[in-house]
This record gives C-alpha cells, structure tokens and sequence, in this order.
C-alpha cells in the first residue's frame, strides 16, 4: 500500500510546451492556456477574461466591494486567504523570498518573481499596439486600457473613471481626506505609499528624483503629467471647479472641496492641544508643528529651518536670486505663484476677503486673520523679551530686531541699516527722488501711499478724525492730538 501510494506521489504530468511538471492533471490543464492565452471566463460587469472559474469568482469581489478575509492586527481586508497570509508576514517580519542580485525581500514569491525583472531588464509581456514591454501580464492588461479608452472603475462620489481599482481607491481618499500613509518624521500624510516615499527622499537628502515633466513657462518640473497641467493653470488662470454657492472657482477640486468647507463652518479635524479644528488633515499637521515646534525642512545653503518644504523652496530663491513668477502688469519677479497671484490684485483692485464686522476687503485670507485681530484683540505672538504682543509673527519678528539690534536690510547708497525691507525701500526713495504715488487731483506725488490717501482728504473734504474733547474733526491724527493737548493745557 505505502508503495503505492508513493507512487501517486512521485507521478508528474509535464507541460508538451515548456516542460513545467504538476502533480495533478486538473493542476495541469488551466496551465497551458497560459500558452494559448485561452480566458474562456468573463465577467459580466467590465468583460474581463479568466483562465479558470475560480479566479473569476475572486475577481468579481472587486466589483461586490467583498473582501471576506480580515487581517486581525491591522484590520486590513484582502479578497483571498492567499493574499492575507503573505499579507500577515509583513507583520511577522517573515520577508521568506530573498533576491540573490540586491538582498531585498519580499513576503510573496510572485513579488520577488515581479521584482528580478527590475535586475534582468526583462519585458516579456508585450503590447501588440505599440511594441512597450512590461513585466507582468497585468502591468500589460492595464496598459492595453490606454489604447481602448476602458475605465471600468468609477468613482461614486464625483463620476470619475480609473483604470484599475487601486487607482480608484487612492482617489477616493480625496473626498474622504484620508491619507493613510504618514511620514514619521514630519507627520505629513499621503493617499499612498509611493508619495510617501518620494517625500521621505527629501528628508533623506535626496534631490535626485526623476521630474520628467517639465513646464514650458517658468522651467518648473515636476514627478507626474497631471501635476503639470495643474500647475500650467497657474499661468493661464485657468480655475475649471467653481463654488456653487459664491461663484469663486479653483484650480483643482480638492481645493473647491476645502472652500466648500468656508460656507459649512465645518472643521473636522482637531488639535488634540488646544483643540482648534481645521479644514483639512495637511492644515492639522502644520499647526500641530506650533505646539512641538518642529521645522523639518532645512536649506543646505545658511541651515535655515522651515515648517514646510514650499517655504524652503521659496526660501531659496534668496540664495539663487532667482523669481520665477513674474506680473505681466508691472514685471515685478515673485517667489512663489500664491505671492504673485496675491500682487495681481494691487493691479485689479479685486479684495475678495471681507471683514464680516466692518466690512473692509482684503488681498489675502491672510491679512484678513491678522485683521480680525484688531476686533478681537487678539495678540498671540509675545516677545519672550519684554512681554509686548503682537497680531502676527511677522510683527513679532520685526520687533525682537530692536531687542538684537540686527538691522539685515541695508542701502547700498549710504550704508544705513533697517530692520524691515519696506522701510528699506521708503529710504531709497530719498536717494533716488522717486514719488511713485501721484494724486489724479491736482498731480502732487508722494512716496508712500498712505500719504496719497491723507493727502486725497485735502480734495475730498474728508475730515475722518474728531477730537475726543469737542468733537471737531482733521484730516489726521497728529493736529487731532495737537488739539487736544490744547484743550487739556487751557489754549483752545
């Protein structure tokens, strides 16, 4: 009997075509139409072909949402029993399937089959429309999508299709605002693990990163072709998502979608601090920095820290004297795009940011906040010196300067320096004469133009200033108090 029966065992049944043996006869025949690319099992929801029943079965899941068989440290859910167990080795660190070229492991075989592709530079699946060759049989299927147009997947929140339901998956965490992927040094989150792991070659030094799509306006490049064409928006202003409640439109729909959060008052994400909310999970980490008061970002040049790498890379254009983003207007160079979208409205006049309490409009949702503080009182940022508060950092910044001494902005003319580059820049007026602010009243330029402003109350009649004492009214502040002062000493 036990010869027998090792007989079974030892019995092999070989493929006529390549050769490959199996124990069994039914192992055996969905085997060769691997050779005669035989898929006589299609699904009735997106057409695709399978070699056997049971891998449709598997397949149709995908379509149903199933995914029966639940990972019980993460909770994680997996289609099959297969993939859940090679699954279960990353978390037992079982990384069984090593590769004699390069040492990486991998939990399954068919990754590190998939993987020694990379080393031999081998493409055997072929695309029979264009001749591009791929490493597996499905990197090929997906492809073949872009010649046939095929979007089986579709997203329910906003109508878009994919081609792959992986795809579809990173993309509905957009509306969701999920980015399960975070980076342990600077706690920022993606949607998925390989922007996670471009960001994390920053943090590492790594500036090498393949950026083949590259704008034809400012020289920008950039990792993928959709982040172009939102980018080549930025020069063309165009902003195809519009708030169907104000009418304001957006560059891409995650930002009509945190706008949208504007008009619901909603903040669905907390600081477990100070218990502040905000309107998106990237907002949260930001702020989150103030309480721990981490800059990861640092420039290679002066060792600058910064809390978030736009501002290291507007920061470096100090040391390239670099502007890539120049005004047609008035061809004023700019650092960043925000800040020459915010200058476009000195030319405009637009001030889409109102004060719900006096009704003044603002360039920036930014100088709007500091604004709000006036009514409020609010004076968070305190200098550590002498105890004073301000409304904004920037103040903050600019008066710890007196304390210091430090005075970075200098005049090439005379060599005086100043704590501030706009003082800088009122100073060298006197050098060079310039009165870039003219009244359309009677011509009379001055150069700032807060002294047009006064000065246009001249024409205007406008006496906006009263005495506390009479009531009489000027034109400003300094005869106001003059006045006053008479009043008080017995001269009025």
């Amino acid at each position: 009997m036990n010869d027998h029966m090792t007989g079974h065992k030892e019995k092999r049944y070989e493929c006529d075509v390549c050769g490959k043996a199996c124990q069994h006869p039914f192992q055996l025949e969905p085997h060769r139409k691997v050779h005669t690319g035989e898929r006589p099992f299609d699904c009735s929801e997106c057409g695709k072909s399978f070699k056997t029943a049971q891998v449709l079965r598997i397949h149709q899941r995908v379509h149903m949402g199933e995914c029966p068989f639940d990972c019980s440290d993460c909770g994680k859910s997996f289609k099959t029993a297969q993939v859940l167990k090679i699954h279960q080795r990353e978390h037992m660190g079982e990384m069984v399937y090593v590769c004699s070229t390069c040492g990486k492991s991998y939990a399954g075989w068919s990754e590190l089959q998939q993987h020694q592709q990379v080393h031999s530079s081998e493409r055997p699946f072929t695309c029979s429309d264009c001749g591009k060759g791929f490493m597996s049989s499905p990197d090929l299927f997906m492809h073949r999508r872009l010649h046939t147009g095929e979007r089986p997947y579709t997203c329910s929140d906003c109508g878009k299709d994919f081609t792959c339901s992986k795809i579809l998956m990173e993309h509905q965490r957009t509306h969701t605002d999920d980015c399960p992927y975070t980076c342990a040094l600077c706690g920022k989150g993606y949607t998925c693990s390989t922007y996670l792991l471009e960001h994390q070659q920053m943090h590492a030094g790594d500036h090498t990163i393949h950026r083949p799509f590259g704008c034809s306006e400012c020289g920008k490049d950039f990792k993928r072709a959709h982040q172009l064409k939102i980018h080549q928006r930025v020069h063309t202003g165009e902003k195809p998502h519009g708030c169907s409640d104000c009418g304001k439109c957006f560059k891409t729909t995650y930002e009509l979608k945190r706008h949208w959060r504007v008009h619901s008052s909603e903040r669905p994400f907390t600081c477990s601090d100070c218990g502040k909310g905000f309107k998106s999970s990237t907002e949260l980490n930001l702020h989150r920095r103030l309480h721990t008061g981490e800059r990861p970002y640092t420039c290679s040049d002066c060792g600058k820290d910064f809390k978030t790498s736009t501002d290291l890379n507007a920061h470096r254009h100090m040391h390239t004297g670099e502007w890539p983003y120049t005004c047609s207007d008035c061809g004023k160079g700019f650092k960043s795009s925000t800040d020459l979208q915010i200058h476009r409205r000195l030319h405009t006049g637009e001030r889409p940011f109102t004060c719900s309490d006096c009704g003044k409009g603002f360039k920036s949702s930014t100088h709007l906040k500091v604004h709000w503080r006036l009514h409020t009182g609010e004076r968070p940022f305190t200098c550590s010196d002498c105890g004073k508060g301000f409304k904004s950092s920037t103040h903050l910044k600019i008066h710890m300067r007196l304390h210091t001494g430090d005075r970075p902005y200098t005049c090439s003319d005379c060599g005086k320096g100043f704590t501030q580059s706009g003082s800088l820049q009122l100073h060298q007026r006197t050098h060079t004469g310039e009165r870039p602010f003219t009244c359309t009243q009677c011509g009379k330029a001055f150069t700032r133009s807060t002294y047009l402003l006064t000065h246009q109350r001249v024409h205007a009649g406008d006496r906006p200033i009263p005495s506390l004492v009479c009531g009489e009214r000027f034109v400003t502040a300094s005869p106001t108090l003059s006045h006053q002062s008479a009043h008080t000493s017995g001269q009025a």
